[in-house]
């Protein structure tokens, strides 16, 4: 067991909630066993790309279950260092030679190309070689999956809930797609029934996951490098939520049309939550205070409990809903959520507070979508009031830049001023990188009103913004790359320069 389950503060017995029939038909249904399935343990696992959060997480699963691990990734880093702390076998670079001898199986990112030396090498060996999703789907299948989908806002619902689950001492098995520092990280080993994961559809990999419990928290165009529009977003979503089997239950944004869409026609049990009084699960008589809200939930029109939202935004008001709707449906009770969401600190990334030096405040953010960008400049200004906020953002993909420029181009108006370096280069093409660059989507942030400057590289950007910050500022650094980097920067800068 793991230092953060012995110190869960309260068992709980979900054989009690007489209240919640689905708790009784998991109760009496295949998936109570022994729950910490031991059919990993001593197993030799290589995992190629194993410094991503989610292969990250999953090495750290598949460590606390016993079995030998070996990874490689392009590049070392503190992620790296503490997977080798924890028992794997870590390279950096990617070479046939790394795959171990007497190796099983091979686990691989979606990010990973047919060309990768280890993937060609385990192919040829013979080895069993699967996708990260599905190995997410074989460690879910042995419990009572709870998987969190949607565009936006995956991260921070599955830590919520994972988060309640551990406080709750229900020992619940995790990975989600960032940091939890309350958790320890992004995975957790439990003995609980529970397995909680954040369910991405990039790649289509959700539809490995096999949930009892899941949640669509809304849908949009993304990830248009393997899906041709939103046609085919939807589409997917839809098989994913056919996953869910008939004594199941989806949880889905009740205000999104895509997401009714997906579920046209779905069998099964749907619970929509939202502001509406028509959802199941209802937030009514929001009271913001500084970018929380306090609210008053109902379950069904009926009073079922009042929060106050852990985290700054209204995308937190929707995230908070769902994973209270989840968190029902997986046995607890309506006080012991309502106690344990509310000490949610969040999830790594995540409007992460970096340091506040010299009256400057300094936040690192994954945000690398234009609604999450948007939505996530509207919380920092409602919530921290800065004199000045000024974003660092990395773009991530050159097709993402480019099939969504005009929105890019749209999303930073609560920003003073934007700082963009390079386009971060991953999955895409060569000839993908040549159709569009920074200075493009600068040019397209001018033109849409906004204050926007390219600076190269990341030491341009900690010089220009040492010889601009002023007291009040808030820099945040926004992407999913490794802009984080200047944040750092700036908080050694600061602190040095007291």
């Amino acid at each position: 067991m793991t230092s953060r389950t012995r110190a869960a503060r309260r068992a709980i017995d979900v054989s009690q909630a007489s209240d919640n029939p689905f708790v009784q038909q998991v109760n009496a249904g295949p998936f109570m066993g022994q729950a910490n399935d031991h059919s990993f343990s001593g197993r030799r696992i290589h995992l190629i790309g194993v410094g991503g959060c989610g292969m990250r997480a999953l090495a750290q699963m598949l460590l606390g279950c016993g079995a030998v691990v070996s990874g490689s990734d392009m590049s070392d880093s503190d992620v790296i260092g503490r997977l080798r702390d924890e028992g794997g076998n870590i390279f950096v670079g990617q070479r046939a030679e790394n795959i171990p001898a007497g190796c099983e199986l091979v686990v691989h990112s979606a990010a990973i190309n047919e060309q990768n030396p280890e993937l060609q090498a385990a192919r040829n060996r013979g080895l069993e070689v699967v996708k990260y999703a599905a190995m997410l789907g074989r460690l879910m299948s042995q419990k009572v999956g709870i998987a969190v989908s949607g565009t936006h806002g995956k991260s921070t619902t599955s830590g919520m809930v994972s988060y309640v689950l551990t406080a709750a001492g229900a020992e619940p098995n995790f990975i989600v797609g960032a940091t939890v520092d309350q958790l320890g990280g992004p995975s957790g080993i439990g003995r609980g029934k529970h397995f909680v994961a954040e369910a991405c559809e990039f790649d289509r990999s959700f539809l490995h996951l096999c949930p009892t419990v899941a949640a669509i928290l809304n849908i949009e165009e993304d990830h248009l490098d393997c899906f041709t529009g939103i046609h085919d977003i939807i589409e997917a979503f839809r098989a994913f939520a056919s996953r869910v089997p008939a004594d199941g239950v989806m949880i889905a944004n009740g205000e999104d049309r895509n997401v009714a869409t997906a579920l046209q026609g779905i069998g099964g049990s749907v619970e929509h939550f939202g502001l509406s009084p028509a959802c199941h699960w209802q937030g009514a008589n929001l009271r913001p205070d500084r970018g929380q809200f306090t609210m008053d939930v109902l379950h069904n029109g009926r009073p079922f409990v009042t929060i106050k939202t852990p985290l700054p935004g209204m995308h937190n008001v929707y995230n908070s809903l769902a994973a209270i709707a989840m968190l029902h449906h997986a046995g607890l009770d309506r006080d012991v959520i309502a106690e344990h969401l509310a000490a949610f600190t969040g999830t790594g990334r995540r409007m992460t507070l970096k340091a506040r030096q010299r009256d400057v405040t300094v936040l690192d953010d994954y945000a690398h979508h234009p609604t999450e960008i948007q939505t996530t400049l509207r919380a920092i200004r409602d919530h921290y009031q800065p004199r000045r906020l000024l974003c660092v953002f990395q773009p991530h993909q050159h097709s993402r830049t480019r099939f969504l420029l005009k929105d890019f181009a749209r999303c930073f108006g609560l920003a003073d001023e934007v700082i963009v370096p390079d386009i971060y280069f991953v999955r895409d093409s060569v000839l993908e990188r040549g159709y569009i660059s920074s200075e493009d989507l600068v040019a397209q942030i001018r033109l849409s009103g906004g204050s926007a400057i390219y600076l190269k590289t990341f030491p341009d950007i900690v010089t220009h913004l040492q010889g601009t910050l002023g007291e009040g500022d808030l820099v945040v650094t926004m992407g999913a790359g490794n802009i984080w980097e200047v944040a750092d920067e700036l908080v050694f800068w600061l602190g040095r320069n007291r």
